[in-house]
């Protein structure tokens, strides 16, 4: 089930399947801003990745004594949350430990969404909850995908990612097959508050970035200034993405609080670098900021 808020300038749709955002409507000039699904280029809009990032080593975990299979960014994408409170400019989702959640990642959580809107900005916090195992580890991280170009008079690079620093992004690579290789680390660019989007950027895949420096990383219209902004202030790791359709439909802009596996890693779970590790009774949370100034 779908639920809508909106305010002057934005109108946010977030589905209950995943609690996944999958419209944010320009009021002013009725654009979709966000990527919208085409199955045929990438079938998604902006999943939640929880209860890791990436992919496991091997595709398996060993979690309390038993082995469990598990796919991409695990699993909160693929299952219904609930809405469980609303106003005019907030939805709130939960997805609690279930049968099914079990039979992936054997722990208790609860994982909560809230959408807030705030002009044109939209906050989206994940809380998580351990109500009841001696200790919650877990990776989290965001996946929103932003409609490119903004109007049929640009292309793909008429546009560029822009940072609020000066940087020279060092990137982990995970090539050829999506696990951290441990031999390799490049730097993207060198001394730039820009990287040029082109049709040939994403061939290889994501670039997954460590320590930036820049409050906020955005993609940007270069002749015209109109842009979308996240705020990335906190998050170790963000990752820039887009299909390997021609020409670039889409791109994503991706905090992450953890990394993929490593390729020769554990499987243990215990083993896997975690976004956080919680006691039993604790909480913790992160929220991703992203403006809309287009």
């Amino acid at each position: 089930m779908r639920h809508t808020i909106e305010n002057e300038f934005i109108r946010l749709t977030v589905d209950t399947h995943g609690a996944e955002a999958v419209s944010v409507i320009n009021k002013q000039t009725g654009a979709e801003m966000l990527w919208q699904a085409d199955p045929s280029v990438w079938a998604r809009h902006a999943p939640i990745l929880f209860p890791y990032t990436g992919k496991l080593t091997g595709g398996k975990m060993l979690a309390k004594g038993m082995e469990y299979t598990g796919g991409q960014h695990g699993f909160a994408r693929d299952v219904e949350h609930t809405l469980v409170n609303r106003t005019d400019d907030t939805l709130v989702f939960e997805l609690h430990a279930n049968a099914e959640t079990l039979k992936k990642w054997p722990y208790a959580f609860v994982l909560r969404s809230t959408f807030t809107l705030n002009g044109k900005t939209v906050g989206h916090t994940l809380t998580v909850d351990n109500p009841v195992e001696d200790q919650l580890r877990f990776g989290i991280g965001y996946h929103p995908a932003f409609a490119i170009p903004f109007d049929d008079k640009h292309t793909t690079t008429d546009y560029e990612f822009r940072f609020s620093e000066l940087e020279s992004p060092l990137c982990i690579s995970s090539l050829p097959n999506g696990l951290l290789n441990g031999r390799e680390f490049y730097y993207l660019a060198r001394n730039t508050k820009a990287i040029p989007l082109t049709d040939d950027l994403f061939q290889n895949d994501s670039f997954c970035m460590v320590n930036l420096r820049s409050a906020n990383l955005a993609i940007v219209e270069k002749d015209t200034g109109r842009m979308v902004s996240c705020n990335i202030e906190g998050y170790p790791y963000v990752l820039i993405w887009s299909a390997k359709a021609k020409p670039v439909r889409f791109v994503c802009i991706e905090p992450w609080q953890s990394l993929p596996g490593e390729e020769n890693g554990p499987i243990d779970w215990d083993q896997r670098p975690c976004a956080a590790s919680l006691e039993e009774g604790e909480t913790w949370s992160t929220t991703l900021y992203t403006t809309f100034e287009r």
